[in-house]
This record gives C-alpha cells, sequence and structure tokens, in this order.
C-alpha cells in the first residue's frame, strides 16, 4: 500500500492545512464549513439511515470501544448471522420510518467464503426495497468485494478509527495496512467507501488532525465519513474514556466537512447523550446525515420521533430517496 504522505494525493491537504482547521475561530470554522455545506448539499436536507448488528459478538478483534470483542467483559452473547426473513423485516420497518440507506454490520475479524451468498441475499433483499445498502463485515478476501458488488451493495464501511499514531492504543489484531488494503479492495470493485474514525478514546487533538489527514490521503475521499463519539461501554478497555468536549466535536465535524466537501458527513454514535443544541451546532458545522433507531449494533441511540422533532425544529427535514440519489451520486 503507498504510504501516507503528503504526495498520496495531488490535491490532498497537509496535516498542517487540517492543523489550521481547529486552530480557527469557531464562527469562521463554521461559516467555512457551511459554505463547503451549501456548495454541495442541500442544506437543509438530512439522510437518515438505519444499522442493524446482523451478526453480533464473538469477534476475535480487541477494538477496545467495542462490547462485541471478545477480550471485552461486557456481556454480549455471540450470535450467529440472522436469517434473512428478519432482517428484511427490520429494513422494511427502517424504510417505513423514513431511512433511506440500511447498513448491516457483522462482528467479524473478515468474511468467510461461506457467509458470502447469505450476505448476499441480504444485500439483494434490502436492495430490491429501493434503499441504498451499505454493510462492514471486516476485512475481506480477493474477489469477495466484487460479489458483493453483484449483489447490489452501494457502500462499504470500513473506518480508519483514529490516527495512525494512536492506533495501536486502540488496536492490537489489526494493522492499519489491514483496513487501507481492504479499502483498496472495495474501491477495485467498485463500490462507494464509507470510512471514518472514533473521537473521544483518549487521543489529543493532534490524532483528530492525524484521522482526517490519513482519509485525506486515500487514493479517492471516502464517499461518506461517520464520525462517531465514543459510547464507552461498562467491560471494555476504553470504558473510563473521558468525554470529548462538545466544541471539540463541533470543530472535528467542521474540519471533516471543509476537507472533504463533497463527502457525506454522518453525526453517527453517541448522540443519546448528546443536548439537542450540541446537536443543533454539529449540523450547522456540516453534518448531513445521522441513524436512527433505537440501536447502533449494541449501543442506545434517540427515538426516531424525537430525532425527526430536532430536525423540524431546526428547519431541516429527512432526505428523501430522491435526495440521498443526488448526495451520494448513485
Amino acid at each position: 500500500m503507498p504510504p501516507l504522505d503528503d504526495a498520496a494525493r495531488a490535491d490532498a491537504p497537509s496535516r498542517a492545512d487540517i492543523a489550521s482547521l481547529f486552530d480557527a475561530p469557531l464562527s469562521d470554522l463554521i461559516l467555512r464549513a457551511q459554505a463547503a455545506l451549501r456548495e454541495n448539499f442541500d442544506p437543509h436536507a438530512v439522510q437518515t439511515c438505519q444499522l442493524l448488528s446482523v451478526k453480533t459478538g464473538g469477534c476475535p478483534e480487541d477494538c477496545g470501544y467495542c462490547s462485541q470483542s471478545a477480550f471485552a467483559k461486557s456481556g454480549v452473547p455471540a450470535s450467529k448471522l440472522m436469517d434473512a426473513e428478519t432482517v428484511l423485516a427490520e429494513a422494511q420497518r427502517a424504510k417505513e420510518a423514513g431511512a433511506t440507506r440500511f447498513c448491516m454490520g457483522a462482528a467479524w475479524r473478515s468474511l468467510k467464503d461461506r457467509d458470502v451468498e447469505p450476505v448476499c441475499d441480504l444485500i439483494s433483499g434490502v436492495k430490491a426495497m429501493g434503499m441504498e445498502t451499505c454493510v462492514t463485515l471486516g476485512m475481506l478476501d480477493d474477489g469477495q468485494a466484487e460479489r458483493l458488488k453483484e449483489a447490489g451493495l452501494d457502500y462499504y464501511n470500513h473506518n480508519l478509527d483514529t490516527s495512525p499514531e494512536y492506533y495501536d492504543q486502540v488496536v492490537t489484531t489489526r494493522s492499519y495496512d489491514d483496513r487501507l488494503d481492504t479499502l483498496a479492495k472495495v474501491r477495485a470493485a467498485g463500490i462507494s467507501t464509507c470510512c471514518g474514525g472514533i473521537v473521544g478514546m483518549g487521543e489529543t487533538r493532534a490524532d483528530r488532525v492525524g484521522l482526517l489527514h490519513a482519509l485525506a490521503q486515500l487514493p479517492e475521499a471516502p464517499d461518506s465519513v461517520p464520525i462517531n463519539a465514543l459510547v464507552p461501554v461498562e467491560g471494555t478497555a476504553l470504558s473510563d474514556s473521558k468525554p470529548i468536549d462538545g466544541l471539540e466535536l463541533v470543530r472535528t465535524i467542521a474540519a471533516t466537512r471543509i476537507t472533504f466537501p463533497t463527502s457525506v458527513v454522518r453525526l453517527s454514535a453517541g448522540r443519546e447523550t448528546m443536548s439537542t443544541e450540541l446537536q443543533a451546532l454539529c449540523f450547522l458545522a456540516g453534518a448531513n446525515s445521522i441513524f436512527i433507531g433505537d440501536k447502533l449494533l449494541t449501543t442506545p441511540n434517540p427515538e426516531t420521533s424525537d430525532d425527526m422533532a430536532l430536525l423540524a425544529s431546526l428547519g431541516l427535514r429527512a432526505a428523501t430517496e430522491d435526495d440521498a440519489r443526488k448526495t451520494s451520486g448513485n
């Protein structure tokens, strides 16, 4: 894989460029982020997605933030892959609630060949409903991404999590290069990438800058960039992490929007404990997507009715399927 340096992409910003965004006056930063949002998206439309854990627990990775890791003492039991009927019923309910993208996550280190066909059936079923499809299944072997693409997969989620420098403080069972290799397979198959990270894991601002810099060094900018605020789960290695400061989260969202002006920026995990005012600032800073539904894999999420009320109070609306196609390039 190519090194993560300033020469990886001719138009990629340097670390210093991204660091300067974090150091800017907040009003200037939000003004720039709003300009980037309005130039590329309907500023009043927020894409609503739903995420379902289709295979929970027992993951052999030691990711310090994850309750599904076999190393965690979180009490999350291991389960088998859900049957198609159950998953598609959940997808239908998500669509009826207003979701335009349905995401399916499996707690695997990597996708096994025996699971490719069942997963493809899930993708095809969701795609037939007229929704965007997304999966997160761990690492991929040669040829697997192509099979997922043939089944109708639109997006593959594979986060970098944090900066290359801080990464081994979070995960030791999978390297940064492993993640980059999976993303390369996804791009080569013509699948859109959903790739971001997690903040509030004890990292510094320099690490948040490093995360955005690493994302900017990819051969192509991610189509979606989820920014997750750590949800500490008892029994995980990072359960005692200090939450990220609210205004620092806003700066991170704004810096992400400016760095990736044409990407969907998703305010992802952690909203359950955010005030309405903090979420409003994140939208103002350029976030234009959220997850709806009462759960994100194994952690809580706001009620959909509360989310719709929040959007309405801000003069925002849930994006339609047509909006979603415009913003995603599909």
